[in-house]
């Protein structure tokens, strides 16, 4: 993870409680496994201003952050928890300063340990931090305001607000701390199965998918959301689906019309290229030819001949009926 120490060194904390704070800071980073793969640490102390002690890219062995602990002076002034959780938002966990990017989804997690009420507000400022994707740790300690832990603690409350009566007693409070803190994250281990997404929790985990895609029955693969499934698409003959989304589409012999929704039957005989001479009659995926009243249609299927019958009056050795073919259309 990416753990940053927040600690209060304003004026209420006396010499001896701020040795007890270097102890717990010393006891955590000890039961840590540091490095630039591994943990990376990096301590911001307050008071009314905040100073750096080292950033998550200054030091990556435990002896040089037992010294840097061991050399700090306290500010002792006022109590700015909120204008604390703001800098370790804003440059603590930059990658500038050695945070890992959040694409690698390496845990940045805040400790912050205080005595005191703070003198500015936390609420807002501790939201963003986790909407940030800072996990935030409060611990209090003898004159601490619970309710100022509970408004900058994550999620669950009870597990990330911690109080302790004195600072003689937060030094062995730091066990009951590493094993909340350093819960081992399943998905890490690389055996989930999960085809998309893993979640960790404390002792578990859980798949879930990239957005388009539902959990399957058996909680490991995804599948696509079919849109059209739900029935709500409003398509008047075919629907397709897409990741995510769908759009509407229309059987042979149809287009689609302006709407992207309703269908027309396609006039292949308003396009022109017919080239039948009299009628083109439109019809499902296609068209025919027709001829005007007297006129016939030719082999071709496209042109019209007419055709002149004339009637005689039966004469001996005279056919009744003469058909004559021509460029003259019927009389009857």
């Amino acid at each position: 993870m990416d753990l940053v120490f927040i600690i209060d060194s304003s004026r209420s904390v006396r010499p001896t409680e701020f040795e007890s704070m270097r102890k717990f800071m010393i006891d955590m980073i000890n039961s840590l496994e540091i490095g630039p793969t591994h943990t990376r640490v990096g301590v911001v102390q307050y008071s009314s201003q905040v100073q750096n002690v080292f950033s998550l890219k200054s030091y990556f062995t435990k002896a040089d952050m037992h010294k840097a602990i061991n050399d700090i002076i306290p500010l002792a002034q006022g109590t700015m928890t909120g204008l604390a959780i703001q800098y370790a938002m804003n440059v603590a966990f930059t990658v500038e300063e050695g945070a890992r990017p959040l694409a690698k989804r390496i845990p940045r997690v805040a400790v912050i340990v205080t005595d005191g009420r703070p003198q500015d507000r936390v609420t807002e400022v501790a939201a963003q931090a986790r909407e940030a994707q800072i996990e935030i740790y409060a611990v209090g300690v003898q004159r601490a305001d619970v309710n100022s832990l509970r408004a900058m603690a994550s999620t669950p409350i009870d597990d990330h607000v911690f109080y302790v009566e004195s600072f003689d007693l937060i030094q062995h409070f730091a066990i009951q701390f590493q094993d909340k803190l350093c819960v081992i994250d399943l998905c890490a281990q690389g055996n989930h199965g999960c085809e998309h997404l893993c979640v960790s929790s404390p002792g578990s985990y859980s798949c879930a998918c990239r957005s388009g895609y539902k959990l399957n029955n058996d909680k490991k693969t995804c599948s696509v959301i079919d849109l059209c499934a739900q029935g709500n698409h409003g398509c008047e003959q075919l629907c397709v689906s897409s990741l995510g989304s769908y759009s509407c589409a229309c059987r042979t012999g149809f287009q689609l019309n302006n709407d992207k929704k309703t269908c027309t039957m396609i006039d292949y005989c308003s396009y022109g290229n017919h080239s039948c001479q009299h009628e083109c009659v439109g019809i499902l995926n296609g068209y025919y030819c027709r001829c005007n009243e007297g006129y016939t249609l030719q082999s071709d299927g496209k042109t019209c001949l007419c055709k002149w019958n004339v009637t005689f009056r039966h004469i001996t050795g005279v056919p009744k009926w003469i058909t004559f073919v021509g460029s003259i259309c019927v009389f009857d």
